[in-house]
């Protein structure tokens, strides 16, 4: 079986294993790790993903994977994990999840536009509370890193220190990227 049909009948087979868990399958990836193959499933949701749903996802997947011979026997190690900043923006639910996050998108005709993600919908993406744009318009979008963003979760008040809200996003991150190095081993 080809790489292609391979990545293509697992996506047939886990993604109603993942949908039944209240996710979206983003994408299914195997590659060889010496004598074993890493087979690495992307997650996420609108609301995000934490480290007990990654915990319960990997699970299941673990469980359909055993009962399905779709790698040949061969010995895995399953990684379940969320997708990362880099992610290109493609579809509808990637712009609404990307909502407040500085973006460049690149337009079909040939030019980009950078701006903040302040509303999505099936039709498009508005930017900065002005631009709209159709996603017959769009190309991809990237979420831009921002170091230095004053209000992403910074309280006025307690100058330099992150909010709740922001500090346990950050600690769910963490512990989803510690999960990542661990695998789980099928």
């Amino acid at each position: 079986m080809g790489i292609d049909a391979r990545r293509g009948r697992l996506v047939e087979l886990l993604g109603p294993v993942v949908a039944a868990e209240g996710f979206d399958l983003e994408d299914v990836t195997v590659t060889p790790a010496g004598r074993r193959r890493l087979v690495r499933v992307v997650v996420d949701r609108d609301g995000g993903v934490s480290l007990d749903d990654v915990a319960d996802v990997s699970q299941s997947v673990s469980k359909r994977l055993d009962e399905v011979d779709v790698l040949g026997g061969s010995a895995y190690v399953l990684e379940v994990t969320s997708p990362g900043v880099d992610r290109p923006l493609t579809e509808p639910r990637h712009w609404r999840r990307a909502h407040g996050r500085l973006v460049r998108a690149e337009l079909r005709d040939g030019t980009s536009v950078e701006g903040r993600v302040t509303g999505a919908d099936e039709s498009g993406v508005e930017l900065d509370g002005a631009r709209g744009i159709a996603f017959g318009e769009l190309v991809r979008g990237r979420v831009q890193v921002e170091f230095n963003r004053r209000d992403a979760g910074l309280d006025d008040e307690h100058d330099g220190e992150l909010d709740d809200e922001h500090d346990e996003d950050l600690d769910v991150d963490e512990d989803i990227a510690d999960a990542a190095d661990t695998g789980d081993e099928g």
